[in-house]
Parts: C-alpha cells; structure tokens; sequence
C-alpha cells in the first residue's frame, strides 16, 4: 500500500517537473510578431522557382508560337495563366508593367507593395519582397523584374527597343506566397 504522503510528494514532483518542462517548450502565440526566419527563406526559395518557370514558360511561347502581330501574345497568355494560377489560392500572381506604357490598363502596380517594388526595379534591382501579415497570416510579397530577352517582343512593342538595348526591365512579377 503506497502511504498518503509519498503519493502526494510524487504529485508534486510530477506537477513541477511538467511545469519545468513547459518553461523549456518553446514559445508559440496565437499572434507571432514575426515568422520563422527558415520559413520565409522556404517562400522566398518558392518564389525562385516560380518566377524561373513562369519567365521560361513565356518565353517558350514566344520562341514557338509567336511569329506576327496577328499571334496570340505570349504576355497576353502569361496574363491569363496568372490569373487561373491566382484563382486556385496557394499562391497570388500578376504581370505588371514598368514600362510606364501598359499594354493592359489593370496591369499596373496597384497596392503599395507592388508601387514600391516597381519603384525598385526601374532604379535597376532585380527583385525585391517583403513579409507582410494579412488576415493573421504572413506572406511573402516579392516581385522581379521582367527584362526584354528576345526582338520578338518588340514587334508588338516597339518602345520596348530602347530597353532591351539598356538591359532594362519593361515588366514585373508580383507574387504572394504564403509563409508556412
């Protein structure tokens, strides 16, 4: 028969060592000031591979399928494929102008994460981003730059010569990947 007092000590003992062990536990709030500093690098390695498939994806149609004005641009594809990719709700996705003269009206920067990013890539950066919190979730907003890499893009867009002659970027991708 195990005595009162020893099975009350036990208690206690058990009850400090499981209170010692939650002070040890790292610390998890429903509210997180900040994410995870390997979970941002994950989003921002997503992002990476997004924007090699998405750049190689329009330039492939434009090599193969692009061959007169009168083809379906590889932009205007690149803008549809976007907007279905945006419609499945892993990731956000658009093409934005930094040419100053749009092709499409609603492909300008129109949050102020994308204005900045814009603003970045004229003055010549390749790609920008920022962790931002929405809904109480983070998210990774990046946007890249989108340079003139073949002349068949300057055959609808003929301002678009003086650009790819300065290797400057006409162009964005603007993206919103959840931080997980």
């Amino acid at each position: 028969m195990i005595r009162p007092v020893a099975l009350t000590a036990g208690f206690v003992v058990l009850a400090g060592m499981m209170a010692w062990a939650a002070e040890q536990a790292p610390k998890k709030s429903a509210e997180a000031s900040a994410p995870d500093a390997a979970a941002v690098e994950r989003a921002r390695k997503t992002v990476r591979m997004l924007d090699e498939v998405y750049k190689q994806t329009v330039v492939l149609i434009t090599d193969k399928y692009v061959h007169d004005q009168d083809d379906f641009a590889a932009g205007s594809a690149a803008v549809l494929l976007f907007k279905n990719i945006s419609k499945s709700g892993h990731q956000q996705v658009r093409l934005l102008d930094v040419s100053g003269d749009p092709y499409e009206p609603e492909n300008v920067a129109k949050s102020s994460f994308e204005k900045e990013g814009v603003k970045r890539i004229k003055a010549g950066a390749a790609s920008y981003d920022e962790v931002l919190k929405k809904d109480g979730k983070f998210e990774l907003h990046a946007i890249t730059s989108v340079p003139v890499v073949m002349d068949k893009c300057i055959m609808c867009h003929a301002h678009y010569a003086d650009a790819k002659k300065k290797n400057q970027a006409v162009g964005a991708i603007s993206y919103i990947v959840p931080i997980e």
